[in-house]
């Protein structure tokens, strides 16, 4: 099983840096240019200015300076309990909790760590422009294992409290030298990309042997995948019989009405592929998908049911990967609570 240990986390010293939420930020990949601009703009020590720079010399840059200028500043070895509570798409609050750790990075075909998305050749290199130069983690990989969490949360007024996007985060630091018995093989949730990235960087630093981390058990009160619904411009016939409602499966929203597609295949978004849909766009809101195609912007809706962790584990296990955006794992890791330098 990959080694799963403590770490020596970089954190903001907001007596320095300012109050914490001007520091952090979403995830890179879900920020777009106007949002980077408005996080650039909330404070010159904002993490997109590490995370999404203008060049990865700029991110070294100011990595170097914001340690220099205790802007930034190391702790011992421990691991930190993540608390996030969020109202999902569904409109129900729940929390979500977890812990982060320094996780081995091994090649899918050890079978330690396992996806269930395809990636893309572009983003991977980005992000290895980037590691190379910081050296560091910057984003935390959100992953998922089987039983019980080896930890618990601590006593006590947490290490950092902030909200944003909505999402209220905590951290608690859990002082430890020994690494943890994780089952294996932990599931990707999110963060293809920047694991592949970091399989990758090892193989050129054999250093570099770990990568941040969110670990989150399978079985956690508060952890539910989210669908994402099909709207569609172009779209041949498509069996199926008419209801009143969606009412489980796949459900078709097309002149006005509902139809239960009639399919042999229980995995949503493949039934949905098999019918060749055009100009496809992607919502978790099931009622935006509704309106697109009531206000004539689309020609139909595939509204779907969630994916079951089961499934993705069924795909993982068995080697293969899902049809994009099959899953949607809400809400999103707050960048910037947690950076890790690697060797």
């Amino acid at each position: 099983m990959p080694p799963v240990r403590p770490f020596r986390a970089l954190r903001y010293d907001v007596d320095v840096a300012g109050p914490l939420d001007r520091l952090v930020a979403p995830p890179y990949d879900v920020i777009s240019p106007e949002q980077r601009l408005e996080y650039l703009g909330r404070s010159p020590y904002n993490v997109v200015h590490l995370t999404l720079p203008d060049a990865p010399e700029d991110a070294v840059a100011s990595l170097s300076s914001w340690r220099s200028e205790g802007v930034l500043r190391e702790e011992p070895p421990a691991f930190w309990w993540v608390a996030q509570d969020y109202v999902g798409p569904d409109g129900v609050a729940r929390t979500r909790e977890g812990f982060a750790a320094s996780v081995e990075a091994t090649p899918y075909a050890a079978g330690q760590v396992l996806p269930h998305e395809r990636t893309h050749a572009g983003p991977k290199e980005d992000r290895l422009r980037l590691l190379r130069a910081t050296r560091t983690q910057l984003e935390p990989i959100f992953l998922l294992y089987e039983g019980e969490a080896p930890l618990e949360r601590p006593a006590g007024e947490p290490a950092a409290d902030v909200e944003e996007g909505g999402v209220r985060t905590r951290v608690w630091r859990i002082d430890a030298e020994d690494e943890l018995d994780v089952p294996t093989p932990l599931l990707i949730a999110d963060g293809h990309h920047r694991y592949e990235t970091d399989v990758a960087f090892r193989q050129e630093q054999p250093a570099a042997t770990h990568l941040l981390a969110v670990l989150v058990s399978a079985d956690a009160p508060g952890l539910e995948i989210f669908p994402t619904h099909r709207v569609v411009r172009g779209l041949r016939a498509v069996p199926g019989a008419e209801v009143d409602a969606p009412d489980g499966g796949v459900t078709l929203y097309r002149d006005g009405r509902f139809l239960r597609v009639e399919s042999d295949d229980d995995f949503g978004p493949r039934v949905v592929e098999s019918f060749h849909p055009e100009a496809v766009t992607y919502t978790p809101d099931a009622a935006q998908a509704i309106a697109a195609v009531d206000r004539g912007d689309a020609e139909a809706a595939f509204l779907l049911q969630p994916v079951t962790v089961e499934q993705v584990a069924r795909f993982a296990r068995a080697g293969e990967t899902m049809p994009q955006k099959s899953t949607f794992f809400y809400p999103k890791l707050t960048s910037g609570l947690l950076l890790h330098p690697v060797a």
